[in-house]
Order: C-alpha cells, then sequence, then structure tokens
C-alpha cells in the first residue's frame, strides 16, 4: 500500500511540473515582449489555496520565481480566494509585493473543480516599458520609473478592466507590447488552469490540499536533513561591488542552526540615491538561490523547500529599500547575492563550491536618441538585449563562459535584435584571457560592437556590474576581467546610466569573466595547450601566467 501510495505522489508530482512547464511555455510562445520569448525573463507555477507554491516550472529566473512564491499571499490579503469569481484574473506590479520593480508584472488567477477553488496559477514577466525615465538606473524615486499598479483585477468575471488598460496605455511608450503581454500572463495561467483539471479528474482528486501539503512536508523535511548534516555556526562574507557613483559594499553573515539557515545583511551599505536599490522580497529571492545551489539542490523548490531559509537585511539598506526608493535596476546588486551566500557556505563546504563569477546580466536598454544628426533619419525604437558573463570555475571543472548564473535569462540572438531594432551588431565572441587563470580557469566573457545601421546615434541605458570590481579568485586562482564599456577607440563609461552613442560610432561592451581556482602554475599543460589553441588564452597568459614550457 505505502509503495503504491509513493507511486501515486510521484505521478502526481511529475504531472505537475509538466503543467506548470505548459503552463511558462505558453507564456513565452504569446508574450510580445523580445526578453520573454527569445530569452525566458519569466516565472510560472502553481500553489495551494492558502498561496503556497507547490511547483515552479522549469523555465523561468530565480529572481522572479522566489519572489513570486512569497507574492500570492498579497493577493488573498487583498482578494480573499472565496471572493474571487473563477474567471477572474488579478495583477500588480508593486516592486514591494511582487518581484522587486516595475518592468514585471505578476498575474494570478483562481481555479476551481467541481464548483469551488482548488488552486491559484501565477506567473510574472518583464514587460518592455512601463513609462517613466524606462528601464534604468537613474531616477531618483519610485514615481519618476513609471506607472505603478496595485493589486486589482486585470479581469472581472471574465470582463476585462477597461478603466485600466486605458490608463496603462496612456503612459507607456509601446501600448500595444504592454497590453499583449499582460494577455499572455492571463492566458498561461489559464492553459495552467486547465491542465491541472484535467490532472485532477484523472487522478480522481477531490482537492490538491493533501497531496500539496504532504509534497511541501517532503521538501521540508528533505532540505532540513542536508542542512542539519553541516556543522552549527556563523560564516560570514563579504562583497564590494560597483554602485552607480560609489562602491557598495553587501555584508553577510549566514548561521546554520538545527537544521535551518539564517541569512542577515547587516552592514550592507545603505540606500543609494539612484535606481539600484533592491526592495526584500528580490533580496530575499536570489539570497535563498544561492542557498538552494548547494543545498538540497535535488529537492523540488516550492515554498516547503524554502522554509528553511529565512533572509534579514536592515531597512533602508540596498537590500532592504523601502518605498519610494527607486528600484528599476535592482537586479544589478540583487543578482550578486548568491556569489556571496555561495562564498560563505565555501567555509563549510570546502571544495564543492564554485567561485566567484560575473553573476549580474548585462542588459542594455538601446534606443534611439531624441536628437536628430543632420538627415539622418531617427525612428523610434527600444530593445534590451541580453549578454552574459563567465561563470567561476567549479568545484572539480572550469567555469563556463557567457552563461546565465544566476539569473538563467538567456542571451537573445543577434538575429533578433537586428530584426526589432535599426541596430547592426558587427561582433560577438569570446573574449581572450577573460577567465580568471587557475588550476580550474573561470569562464570567458564576451566582446560584443554595436552600431546603428544607417550611422545615426543612439543612445545606451547601462546597469552594469563588475567593470571596477572583478569576481575574485580562490586558493590561489586569478580573478576575472573586469567588464568595459563605452565607444570604440574613444571614450570609456562607467557601468550604470545613460549615454548617448555619437552618429557614425560603433559602442563597446566587453562582459566580466568568472574567476579561477588554484595556482595557475598547477593548471596540467594539455589543458594550457588545449586553451591556446582554441583562442581561450593568449600566448602571453601561457608563458607568463600559466608558465608553458616552450618547445
Amino acid at each position: 500500500m505505502s509503495t503504491l501510495s509513493d507511486l501515486r505522489r510521484q505521478l502526481i508530482w511529475d504531472r505537475l511540473l509538466a503543467v506548470v512547464e505548459e503552463q511558462a511555455q505558453t507564456l513565452m510562445r504569446t508574450a510580445f515582449s523580445t526578453v520573454v520569448r527569445e530569452a525566458g525573463d519569466l516565472s510560472a507555477g502553481v500553489f495551494d489555496t492558502q498561496g503556497r507554491m507547490i511547483a515552479q516550472a522549469v523555465t523561468g529566473t530565480p529572481g522572479h520565481v522566489n519572489a513570486m512564491a512569497a507574492s500570492v499571499s498579497h493577493f488573498l490579503e487583498r482578494f480573499p480566494l472565496k471572493s474571487l469569481h473563477p474567471e477572474d484574473v488579478l495583477m500588480t506590479n508593486d516592486p514591494w509585493l511582487a518581484t522587486g520593480h516595475l518592468n514585471d508584472f505578476t498575474v494570478v488567477s483562481p481555479v476551481c473543480f467541481e464548483g469551488k477553488p482548488v488552486a491559484l496559477f501565477a506567473s510574472t514577466s518583464h514587460i518592455a516599458d512601463v513609462g517613466g525615465r524606462g528601464f534604468g538606473p537613474d531616477a531618483g524615486d519610485i514615481y519618476e520609473e513609471g506607472i505603478r499598479i496595485p493589486v486589482m483585477h486585470l479581469f472581472q468575471a471574465g470582463q476585462r478592466n477597461e478603466a485600466l488598460m486605458e490608463i496603462l496605455a496612456a503612459n507607456v511608450r509601446d501600448p500595444v507590447v504592454a497590453e499583449g503581454d499582460l494577455y499572455s500572463l492571463a492566458a498561461c495561467n489559464h492553459h495552467g488552469g486547465r491542465q491541472l483539471v484535467d490532472m485532477m479528474d484523472e487522478f480522481e482528486l477531490e482537492s490538491l490540499d493533501e497531496v500539496g501539503e504532504e509534497l511541501l512536508q517532503l521538501s521540508q523535511a528533505a532540505v532540513e536533513k542536508e542542512i542539519e548534516s553541516l556543522p552549527n555556526g556563523t560564516y560570514r562574507r563579504s562583497m564590494r561591488v560597483d554602485g552607480y557613483d560609489e562602491s557598495i559594499d553587501i555584508k553577510c553573515a549566514l548561521t546554520i542552526d538545527a537544521g535551518k539557515i539564517d541569512i542577515d545583511f547587516d552592514g550592507t551599505s545603505p540606500i543609494s540615491r539612484h535606481g539600484i536599490n533592491v526592495p526584500l522580497p528580490y533580496a530575499q529571492a536570489y539570497a535563498s538561490f544561492g542557498v538552494r545551489c548547494l543545498i538540497g539542490n535535488e529537492v523540488p523548490n516550492n515554498a516547503g523547500s524554502l522554509i528553511p531559509i529565512s533572509v534579514h537585511a536592515p531597512e533602508g539598506s540596498i537590500l532592504n529599500a523601502l518605498h519610494p526608493a527607486a528600484v528599476s535596476a535592482r537586479h544589478a546588486l540583487g543578482q550578486m547575492l548568491p556569489d556571496v551566500v555561495i562564498g560563505a557556505l565555501a567555509q563549510v563546504l570546502d571544495d564543492d563550491v564554485p567561485a566567484e563569477g560575473a553573476s549580474c546580466i548585462w542588459n542594455p536598454v538601446l534606443m534611439n536618441s531624441n536628437v536628430r544628426d543632420g538627415n539622418m533619419p531617427n525612428a523610434n525604437f527600444v530593445v534590451n538585449p541580453i549578454f552574459n558573463g563567465g561563470t567561476g570555475a567549479r568545484a572539480s571543472k572550469d567555469g563556463l563562459s557567457t552563461t546565465a548564473f544566476p539569473s538563467g535569462v538567456r542571451t537573445t540572438p543577434t538575429e533578433i535584435n537586428e530584426v526589432t531594432s535599426p541596430l547592426i551588431f558587427w561582433k560577438r565572441e569570446f573574449k581572450c584571457d577573460s577567465g580568471g587563470a587557475g588550476r580550474l580557469r573561470g569562464g570567458l566573457g564576451q566582446s560584443i560592437e554595436i552600431e546603428h545601421a544607417q550611422g545615426a546615434g543612439f543612445v545606451i541605458s547601462k546597469m552594469f556590474e563588475r567593470v571596477t570590481h572583478p569576481a575574485r579568485g580562490r586558493d590561489g586562482g586569478q580573478d576575472g576581467a573586469c567588464g568595459r564599456v563605452g565607444i570604440k577607440d574613444g571614450e570609456e563609461f562607467r557601468g550604470k546610466g545613460k549615454e548617448v552613442i555619437p552618429a557614425g560610432a560603433t559602442l563597446i561592451m566587453e562582459t566580466p569573466g568568472g574567476a579561477g581556482i588554484g595556482s595557475p602554475h598547477d593548471r596540467e599543460p594539455e589543458r594550457v595547450d588545449a586553451d591556446l589553441r582554441e583562442g581561450v588564452i593568449s600566448t602571453d597568459a601561457a608563458d607568463s601566467i600559466y608558465r608553458r614550457k616552450s618547445d
């Protein structure tokens, strides 16, 4: 009987994973924004009637998933489940109730089976424009960053909220894309709901409460068991990152005690005047992800497996920025947190931990300039391509080059970037010597060159990290290369803020490399030779850093 019960539970779990993955794929197939459709900047999941996440889609980003996991309870506080109509759809982009900045819209839909509510589906995606200054770090407060929508109906009993859509259309630069993306979020939830009802009918389930509770308890117990195997104590790690116009210090105290992990960011730098501040839900999402990368990473990510991990930061610090702080580029710091947490855990997990990597995605917003260049065309456009740097060397392998860790947001194809803008991407290639040297080498960053097809000027809004402070090597491994942004054969830019690329000029970007582990002198000669053949390292690096023996 027990074996049959275990088998039945496993079959239901596998089906739930298939349902939420179909939900995510529906979102990608129907999304209007390129960053969602091509790069997977989204999350999708199914929740029980208490608002606890039971299962998440594999496709998606931790900043969305783990923040969304905590957000559905806010929807239920505003609209209790019993008050909702089966065809209601709720939404918000409030940074402090959902995923940390205005560009992310979270949509929640109830699911009914045989006349009673049995679950909720939630999804989040990045909408290209929400008005204001546009996506970037330059605003001084949330009011400059765009339109902020509290938890409210997108559809009420199946009827579209016309007033909401009119207000949204009047405040964004591309209302067609914004409206289409909201429809895609509602559509993916609807599809997930239909699949769930079919599953419940097939397995003859009257509700999800019992099986959901069991799955959450099993997940929690599995993570707590792994934590209990670690030595109790407090382990500290700090990191200095670029910030906007001055460096930011992130300080972490990670305490392991009785099957629980508590992460405290006390001592971290205070709130910034610029839009790089991080609402606490986003900091919690990425800090807990850092733990889950190393502890219980084979356990399903749901509300149960997240219970043993708590994350705190002092109010008014840059990792717990309160309203009305500017938070548009909250990912620049938020995505550095897994490396900080992993660095703290390295003190108890020894050699099973990777070195620091580029971490923060390089996602410039490229748009037309409002200044006409003589007779040059100046058609309106805005694109948000995604680029990645290298990861740090791993426990027994080199780091991965140009890889989306920790965000999971993939690089957008050059063909898509060129089709959706008047820009030409002349170059995208690995950056030689950008991976930190070591017995295990860091992953490479990439070099990118971009020019306006008609020779006109254009604007870049930058939200980059590791331009000044590189990924740090470990145990004798060298740091990864810093990133770089500027004009080819011309001015160098800082990592954040808006700049104008003059007519005829070429924008260059070099994403950061990951750090190395161990002395480069200990790297196997055949590996050095292979790196040299493949253009990963230069002859100078092979001879001077790795001390390659000449033939």
